[in-house]
This record gives C-alpha cells, sequence and structure tokens, in this order.
C-alpha cells in the first residue's frame, strides 16, 4: 500500500471511498476493501455491484491455484471522470471547450506557434508556483506544492523517501485535454524542475504510460 503524509478531506459516502481507493490503489479485490474499511465483504461487494452497475468501475478475473478466482476491481474511464469532475466541480463542458479552443487556435496559428505559447504558459506558471511555495525547507516546499496542486483539482499527496521526496498525482485535472494534446501533459515535469531550481526531479510513474498515477521523485541537488 502507498504511504502518504496526509489524509484526504472526508468523504460523502463508502462508494467514494471505494472509488478514492481505486484511484490511489489501482485495483484491489473485496477482500482488500473489506479489510481496509472494516466492513463485511457482503457489503462490499454489494457496493462494488452497484458501481459497475453505474459503469465507474469495471473487474478482471484472476485465477488462483486453488478456490475460486477472484475478482480484481479498478477504475473505468467512466469513473476516473466523474472523480476529476466531482473532485474540482469542472464540468465536462469546460473539458470539451478547453479542447475545442486548443483545436480552433491549431488551425488558426499552427502547432508550433501555439505549442511556443503552452510553452511559455508553463514557464510563467512553474515561476508562479516557486512563488507559492516559499523558500522554506525543500520538505515544506514539497507539501506546499501539495497544497497548490489539490486546489487545481489533483488528488496529490507526498512523502519522505530516504534523502528525498516522492509527490505523487493520482488524477489528471486536464486529462480531456492532454488526451488530444500530449504536449500539454509532458511539459509537468519541466514545470516541476523549474520551480524546484535547486532540486533533482525525475518522473517515476506516468498516467499517460497507462500507470494509474504520476509520481516524481524529488531530491536536492549535490
Amino acid at each position: 500500500m502507498i504511504k502518504t503524509t496526509e489524509q484526504n478531506p472526508s468523504k460523502s459516502s463508502t462508494k467514494e471511498d471505494i472509488l478514492q481507493y481505486l484511484l490511489k490503489q489501482g485495483q484491489a479485490t473485496a477482500q482488500d476493501l473489506a479489510e481496509y474499511f472494516t466492513i463485511s465483504p457482503q457489503a462490499i461487494r454489494r457496493h462494488l455491484k452497484d458501481l459497475e452497475t453505474e459503469k465507474l468501475i469495471q473487474h478482471q478475473v484472476e485465477a488462483i491455484a486453488m478456490g475460486r478466482p477472484q475478482f480484481i476491481y479498478q477504475l473505468s474511464v467512466e469513473g476516473r471522470k466523474w472523480l476529476r469532475h466531482n473532485y474540482n466541480g469542472q464540468s465536462e463542458s469546460h473539458d470539451k471547450f478547453a479542447v475545442s479552443l486548443l483545436d480552433n487556435l491549431i488551425q488558426t496559428l499552427g502547432v508550433e506557434q501555439v505549442t511556443q505559447v503552452l510553452h511559455k504558459q508553463w514557464q510563467r506558471k512553474a515561476i508562479a508556483f516557486q512563488e507559492t511555495m516559499g523558500h522554506g525547507s525543500l520538505e515544506e516546499r514539497v507539501a506546499n506544492l501539495a497544497k497548490i496542486r489539490r486546489a487545481e483539482g489533483y488528488v496529490a499527496e507526498w512523502y519522505k523517501d530516504g534523502d528525498g521526496y516522492i509527490f505523487t498525482e493520482y488524477n489528471c485535472a486536464i486529462s480531456e485535454v492532454a488526451e488530444s494534446f500530449p504536449s500539454v501533459c509532458s511539459h509537468e515535469l519541466e514545470m516541476f524542475a523549474t520551480a524546484l531550481p535547486d532540486c533533482e526531479v525525475v518522473r517515476t510513474h506516468w498516467l499517460a504510460d497507462g500507470q494509474h498515477r504520476c509520481g516524481y521523485l524529488i531530491t536536492t541537488k549535490n
């Protein structure tokens, strides 16, 4: 299980708790969920059935050496969308508008021009991050970065790992845009490195590669 330094804000229902758990852990069995939430497997299975009916989760069957095969549950594409819109209050129409706007800009200005504009936007954002994070210790700045990203709609957490820190985002608040314009997402690493100029920032996980989270190892430069 992934370690974190902070707990998520209180949630409205067990079903949402389950979705948040699957967002962070990637996948789980009914038994995993029952043990984590300390409720009966029967009750968990009822919630899972409801969530599958709503098409927010999906399962795959895993054969085991002895006994019946077990179901492994994970978020569906619709489940990720539901969490994103529920978490940051952004409607699907906003996502579609952003994609349409970028598409129109590319048709009008060309890919190279729009790419330059986006790159400048990321640089300006990195500078704003650096100012907001302050000039405290690396731990204080990483904690502030997580707060900034949560305010932007990301499910972001961090924890200390040896001499550095692991910074994790379990969702992408701009996934609709990133799917159509992958370069928007690829600039995130550069943005964090610019915002933390005295640090080495290495990407360890990436949603764009099919993993269930984006992760970064942040260490102080020698």
